[in-house]
């Protein structure tokens, strides 16, 4: 794999335990970079089972179902959110895996559009290595798409295709925040909340793009894709194991 712009690394991998909550997960985020674009922590790998999430995307609460799109995840079990990057909605819960990468970066915006192209690789490339035939790009009809998102091909139909992963980015003075869900196990909820939310906000999509990493390979499981992903993150820099819990509060 080449080296992204800048040159060798070194990232500290640290893996949350136990969601913080759903709220709490997402501002964590916001607080590693500010930590991170501040010398406060150094370059991280942050990787965690989320709880059951539907991140609805600014422009969903500006449709007049967004109200109606809430309630019906919370009657599935999972709860709404509006995160601050772009898109639309995206749902997760603790059978998917979220990678928080952070680094310091003075220009970082510079490189934003760069980064989706190298890190959605890499992320195919982890995919791949444990079997599922995966490529990055948007397919049609997928849920929040996005120009860099990761989809898999089902080996035995290959006119069918599934988003595995969905990719965002915060850019701030100094520093980047990539953020990473891949959906492996258990989709039949995630497609569920999908379907409810994006017929409340009145948003075309074919819920057949909506499947996770066993729908293709069956035994793969949330511990196969996190090794896999380290193993092909250890290619990209030198990886250093941190505790989670002795991050700087």
């Amino acid at each position: 794999m080449p080296q992204a712009a800048g040159g060798p690394r070194t990232l500290t991998v640290v893996r949350q335990e136990e969601s913080l909550g759903a709220a709490g997960d997402l501002d964590f985020a916001l607080e590693l970079l500010n930590k991170v674009k501040t010398g406060v922590v150094g370059p991280t790998l942050r990787l965690y089972r989320p709880a059951p999430t539907v991140a609805f995307g600014q422009r969903d609460t500006h449709l007049p179902g967004f109200d109606a799109a809430a309630r019906a995840c919370r009657d599935l079990g999972f709860e709404p959110l509006v995160r601050k990057a772009g898109g639309r909605a995206a749902a997760y819960h603790e059978g998917t895996l979220v990678i928080d990468h952070v680094e310091p970066q003075q220009d970082a915006i510079a490189g934003a559009k760069g980064r989706f192209s190298f890190f959605g690789e890499l992320l195919a490339q982890a995919l791949r290595s444990t079997g599922v035939d995966a490529a990055v790009g948007e397919i049609p009809g997928e849920y929040c798409p996005g120009e860099f998102s990761v989809h898999g091909q089902d080996q035995a139909f290959p006119d069918r295709k599934i988003k595995l992963i969905g990719t965002a980015q915060r850019v701030v003075s100094g520093g980047w925040l990539f953020s990473s869900v891949i959906v492996v196990e258990n989709s039949a909820p995630i497609r569920a909340v999908l379907e409810a939310s994006y017929a409340a906000l009145g948003l075309d999509w074919d819920p057949a793009t909506a499947g996770a990493v066993n729908d293709l390979v069956p035994h793969l499981d949330v511990d196969a894709i996190e090794a896999a992903v380290i193993g092909t993150y250890a290619r990209y820099a030198t990886l250093d194991y941190g505790d989670f819990g002795r991050l700087p509060g």
